[in-house]
């Protein structure tokens, strides 16, 4: 069995368990492996974001949370290579983490033939350019709206001149070439917003700020030139 169809196989034995534990030495005798290749293969699928946690005791082993996981998804390996490029094109926005565990979830979820195929296939597909299309935006800005603190961050005009500001990070506005983070301004008393490329430093308080509500309208930006993001 190679190693894709082993974690996929790993991912559904622990499912069909589940919340039952399962020990790496159970598991490495099911797949005729050592134990070590088996904590290095929960490992892999920890830091792809499968939910899987370690219940300690004589009696425990590895658990799956059955809630959070996936079924088997049935995308052809054409629709995975499609995802694939579309979410490496990502790369500079908010987005470009998770859209890398996104992928590799949904890699994880495919049954094993179609997942070696679409890996097969990625491997003859070569996208041209190196960088991102557009700065990359610094981490705890593209956590901001999960975060759901108060930022404090400097920030830079167009000429230059640096001025720190509180702000409540309430959505996102993407161009071909920036991305702006929208917040309620503290300093400002109002909304206002900011070019990521601009945020020269930025670190997240403990304070939640007050729930407000984003609106179109708020943006003061004529009807038909952003649209908003929509999941269908």
């Amino acid at each position: 069995m190679n190693r894709t169809d082993r974690l996929y196989a790993l991912v559904e034995e622990l499912r069909a368990v589940a919340p039952r534990p399962r020990s790496a030495r159970w598991l490495a005798g099911r797949f005729e492996v050592s134990v070590r290749t088996v904590e290095r293969d929960i490992s892999a699928l920890q830091q792809s974001g499968v939910p899987i946690y370690a219940e300690p005791g004589r009696t425990g082993g590895y658990c799956l949370d059955k809630a959070r996981t996936l079924p088997p998804v049935n995308l052809t390996p054409g629709e995975a290579v499609a995802m694939a490029v579309a979410l490496r094109r990502l790369e500079g926005t908010p987005f470009q983490a998770t859209a890398g565990s996104a992928l590799r979830k949904l890699v994880a979820a495919m049954q094993g033939d179609d997942a070696a195929a679409a890996h097969d296939l990625a491997g003859r597909i070569h996208l041209f350019g190196d960088g991102p299309a557009t700065p990359a935006v610094p981490r705890m800005v593209a956590d901001a709206l999960d975060t759901r603190r108060v930022l404090r961050i400097g920030y830079g005009d167009r000429d230059g001149a640096t001025s720190m500001r509180e702000i409540e990070p309430l959505g996102y506005i993407g161009k071909t070439d920036h991305w702006y983070l929208v917040a309620w301004c503290r300093l400002r008393d109002a909304l206002r917003v900011f070019r990521t490329d601009r945020i020269t430093s930025v670190s997240v308080t403990a304070e939640v700020p007050p729930p407000r509500v984003l609106r179109s309208e708020d943006l003061d930006i004529p009807e038909g030139v952003v649209r908003q993001l929509t999941l269908n």
